[in-house]
């Protein structure tokens, strides 16, 4: 690996993967960290194809995030959702009036034909972002919940129901069409570094992975591989993480975490609180950092972008040592 500037690729979802790639933004030379987002959050709304983790991404990378949602742009108006509200729409998804220019361009362009990817690089040079915002694939993934109520978009389960409903199963439909970037496998195929993001590893990671060929060439690349964990005590900072990964089979713990990971990462960062795990995680074959992985503030996620490259540096060593 490139000691002063490896290529990073990251993984990310939503909030989690975003704050974690502002990090690392912050640490990395222009074009030196590429970030693959989930898209099977993705969905219409009012006739407007909304991308929901791809945006927080973006935003928050322009420095134009709410800070306080965790979502959308700061400084934000509602009066084309009141106004459609007014009118007897559905108003659920609360869209804001910049974020509505955003989902406008986007479904503009794809109806003229444009690459999703291309229209995703677009939108953040738009807004000054000198990362590389990555689609896994340009194809329509969607995740689905089934609840007792029946089947929900993921959209309908996490913002509509407030994640309440009990989950029976998951499922990702889409994959059966669905075809990897080029952009995505170049990403792969040139990092140094591969990073999962303390993100949802069922439904923002496992839609990323599961695209045809990128979790080949994951699992394939001769890069350090290292996730940080997004649960901190057994528990997620925000989120339904933790009854998802009970509902699809995984102990809520970092040792679920690592099932979920299983043959594809060499290192695994987790909190303090769960010094505990490490014995059983090392057990595993994994290396394994301790650390705080709460990120509060823009001080904290630099940090723990600093700890992970000086990790995956000495993973790198011990692997020359042990050669």
């Amino acid at each position: 690996m490139n000691r002063h500037q490896p290529r990073i690729t990251l993984l990310a979802g939503g909030v989690g993967g975003a704050k974690l790639a502002t990090g690392l933004a912050a640490i990395c030379e222009p074009g030196q960290l590429s970030i693959i987002g989930n898209v099977a959050d993705d969905q219409e709304f009012h006739g407007l194809w909304v991308s929901p983790d791809i945006d927080t991404l973006t935003y928050t990378l322009a420095g134009r995030i709410d800070s306080d949602k965790g979502w959308g742009l700061a400084d934000e108006s509602h009066r084309v959702l009141d106004g459609l509200k007014r009118l007897g729409c559905d108003s659920w998804m609360y869209l804001g009036d910049q974020d509505l220019a955003t989902h406008i361009m986007r479904t503009h362009l794809r109806k003229q034909g444009v690459r999703p990817s291309i229209i995703t690089q677009r939108i953040a040079e738009s807004f000054r972002v000198q990362s590389n915002i990555v689609l896994p694939t340009d194809d329509r993934l969607q995740t689905r919940i089934r609840t007792p109520q029946g089947w929900l978009s993921f959209q309908e389960y996490f913002v509509r129901e407030q994640c309440q409903p009990e989950i029976l199963e998951i499922q990702l439909d889409g994959l059966e069409h669905a075809t990897v970037t080029p952009e995505a496998l170049t990403a792969i195929r040139e990092a140094d570094l591969l990073v999962i993001a303390p993100s949802n590893p069922i439904v923002s990671i496992g839609p990323i992975l599961a695209v045809p060929g990128l979790g080949q060439a994951f699992a394939l690349s001769n890069a350090v591989k290292i996730a940080v964990s997004p649960l901190i005590g057994g528990a997620t900072v925000k989120g339904p993480a933790d009854r998802m990964l009970s509902a699809c089979g995984y102990s809520c713990d970092n040792i679920g975490i690592a099932d979920c990971y299983t043959d594809l990462i060499d290192g695994l960062i987790i909190d303090h609180q769960d010094r505990s795990e490490t014995e059983a995680l090392e057990e595993r074959g994994l290396n394994v950092m301790l650390t705080h992985t709460l990120m509060q503030h823009t001080a904290d996620k630099a940090r723990l972008a600093r700890e992970l490259l000086q990790f995956a540096q000495e993973l790198v060593t011990v692997e020359k040592l042990a050669c």
